[in-house]
């Protein structure tokens, strides 16, 4: 089709009078028509000097050559960027997968809090891990874990963002927790909140996946109602 394209178009070139002075719409319709034209003439291409803002007149070779050099560091910084990554969510992956374990062994309440403040703050660099109970005498008042749950709990059984300064008194204490993770506990949300905290403000957003942290609250919500007295 190109070449009966490039054909039709030069028969029509040389039908027209000596005095006959091609537009810009009419070269630039032929070079979209026939975009191997360079291809087949790169003479041409060697003569042709376009003007540049910052280096003068250059060729299209130069300005192609250019374009090209671009689009491969720009491929080479956005390949760069997948790689870091795959390789912080293998690390995130295993740091789960090894706390769902050790999770396994624990005997107490105790040891699992011991846990999670062992592996979520010294392999993931996160300021605090806290499981807040409903019942028992360290337990959330009625009315606080009402409004709250009501609050922040809507219809998911996670939280990502940021607290009030009440809640996160709540939760933490003194501890910093700019941005937070919360998760219900308990297959009828009744055994308290796993809060986890970070002193990043941008560290848990509201878009994050749930999955590792459905799979490290299904593993709480086995070991914990034995060892609370549910």
């Amino acid at each position: 089709m190109s070449n009966f394209s490039e054909h039709k178009n030069n028969t029509l070139l040389d039908s027209q009078p000596d005095d006959y002075s091609l537009s810009a719409e009419e070269v630039s319709e032929y070079l979209l028509t026939n975009p191997d034209f360079f291809t087949k003439h790169p003479e041409v291409t060697e003569k042709l000097v376009i003007p540049h803002t910052q280096k003068g007149s250059v060729s299209l070779v130069e300005i192609q050559g250019e374009l090209l050099r671009k689009k491969t560091r720009q491929l080479n910084y956005k390949l760069n960027q997948l790689v870091t990554i795959a390789k912080q969510n293998e690390k995130i992956y295993r740091v789960y997968t090894d706390l769902n374990v050790q999770l396994l062994r624990c005997k107490s309440v105790a040891e699992v809090q011991y846990t999670l403040e062992d592996v979520l703050q010294e392999r993931l660099q996160l300021s605090c891990a806290v499981i807040k109970s409903f019942k028992g005498p360290h337990a959330i008042p009625e009315l606080q874990q009402r409004l709250f749950t009501e609050k922040r709990f809507q219809s998911e059984t996670f939280f990502f963002g940021r607290l009030s300064q009440h809640e996160r008194q709540l939760l933490f204490g003194d501890q910093a927790a700019e941005s937070v993770a919360l998760m219900l506990l308990g297959d009828n949300k009744d055994l308290g909140i796993l809060a986890i905290g970070s002193a990043d403000a941008s560290h848990f957003t509201p878009d994050m996946d749930t999955l590792l942290l459905q799979q490290l609250q299904q593993v709480l919500n086995i070991i914990l109602p034995p060892m609370m007295g549910y």
